[in-house]
């Protein structure tokens, strides 16, 4: 793996286990920036002490706005190939693998993580039925076909990164992405990952309500752009 990879992690108020998540992926992959998204805790500082290169904002812009600031930078520092993980603990390095391989074999632009390829990921009911709507509602509008539409998982190459524009600053990012991918035709494929759902991450995580407001979102963001 020749290619410079970057991880991009962005990161809001997870000081409590972002530094590990930091030191899990530098074992492997030398280069993570962590987006520090206006956290009034130790987010920064832990990432920092991990090894991580920080990007701060000053105030809390959404995680999507996080992944514009962390993929820009990673441009900037010359990745060929860009790696979007979480920064709570749910991404399992021994997927990224998987993820990279097509990428940097020149067989797709984009590879994208679905838990619903893998039977490892024991995803919540209420969760589960949210997504599988979310799945339904992306191959309408956006026209591709995928299995899970908000996993943070993915692979871009350099190309494919450059190209897809994220307007959503919230969660709508992840069906921004999708659409871009469609809008642009990049070539993509979809790699089982596993999501790891505990106490702490479901305490963290989008409650499933919270799914209209991302519909509503990257829809009147559509229909501006």
């Amino acid at each position: 793996m020749s290619a410079p990879i970057y991880f991009v992690i962005p990161a809001y108020n997870e000081a409590a286990c972002v530094g590990e998540v930091v030191r899990q992926v530098r074992s492997r992959f030398p280069n993570v920036v962590v987006v520090d998204d206006g956290s009034a805790d130790a987010t920064a500082e832990v990432s920092r002490v991990a090894g991580a290169v920080v990007v701060r904002h000053m105030v809390n812009r959404g995680q999507g706005a996080a992944l514009k600031t962390g993929i820009e930078c990673a441009l900037a520092r010359g990745a060929e190939v860009v790696v979007t993980f979480d920064s709570d603990g749910q991404h399992q390095l021994e997927d990224v693998d998987a993820l990279l391989a097509p990428v940097l074999a020149g067989e797709c632009d984009v590879a994208l993580g679905s838990r619903f390829l893998h039977g490892g990921s024991r995803v919540p009911f209420m969760r589960k039925l949210t997504l599988k709507l979310g799945v339904l509602f992306t191959r309408v509008v956006s026209r591709i076909r995928v299995t899970d539409t908000h996993n943070g998982l993915r692979a871009l190459s350099r190309e494919a990164a450059r190209k897809i524009e994220i307007r959503q600053d919230r969660m709508a990012h992840a069906s921004e992405i999708l659409d871009e991918i469609s809008r642009l035709k990049l070539r993509y494929r979809e790699v089982p990952t596993r999501i790891i759902y505990t106490a702490y991450s479901r305490g963290k995580g989008q409650r499933s309500s919270a799914a209209f407001r991302v519909v509503w979102d990257f829809l009147i963001g559509k229909s501006a752009g």
